[in-house]
């Protein structure tokens, strides 16, 4: 039985972004236990020219909404990237995973061969929605999951590897 775009994305959407939630969660209390405000947090990046916590949770939240949107052919939510604490951060995540379940699994029936238009810099790409999906939605997905994690563990948040791969079971 072949594996579906919907599987493909969907739960590994929603769990990535579980995941950064409980992240978010261990750097808050990192921050109440420390004394630090929770905004230095969010502002924090690993680098200057990357953006910050609150960009990488942004990007993984229009990543994952853009993909579906794309692959129904159907408009996804947008949201402005105006969050500025953990509860705002948080809270966006909540939206986004309330709209990943919210999309049936047949709004992406025949999206392995759709075609998916984008711009990327100054170059226009076309993929069919498989090769779309897994050959940039999933890869710039995890890049911000990634991105995020390296922030609070470079912040000196007490997180690992089993706090990246989550709960199973």
């Amino acid at each position: 039985m072949p594996v579906s775009l919907y599987r493909l994305s969907v739960p590994v959407f929603v769990r990535g972004l579980k995941v950064l939630s409980a992240l978010l969660e261990k750097a808050e209390a990192h921050a109440a236990d420390n004394g630090i405000d929770p905004e230095v947090l969010v502002n924090s990046r690993l680098a200057p020219d990357m953006l910050p916590l609150s960009g990488q949770i942004q990007r993984v939240s229009d990543t994952a909404k853009n993909a579906l949107g794309r692959l129904s052919g159907k408009s996804a939510p947008s949201f402005p990237d105006t969050e500025t604490t953990m509860a705002e951060l948080k809270a966006r995540i909540e939206k986004t995973i309330a709209y990943l379940e919210s999309v049936p699994e047949s709004d992406l029936a025949g999206s392995e061969t759709r075609e998916v238009k984008l711009n990327v810099g100054n170059l226009g790409v076309t993929f069919t929605g498989t090769d779309y999906l897994l050959e940039f939605a999933l890869p710039n997905f995890f890049f911000h999951v990634t991105t995020a994690y390296d922030i609070l563990r470079h912040d000196g948040i007490e997180i690992g590897k089993r706090d990246y791969l989550g709960p199973y079971g």
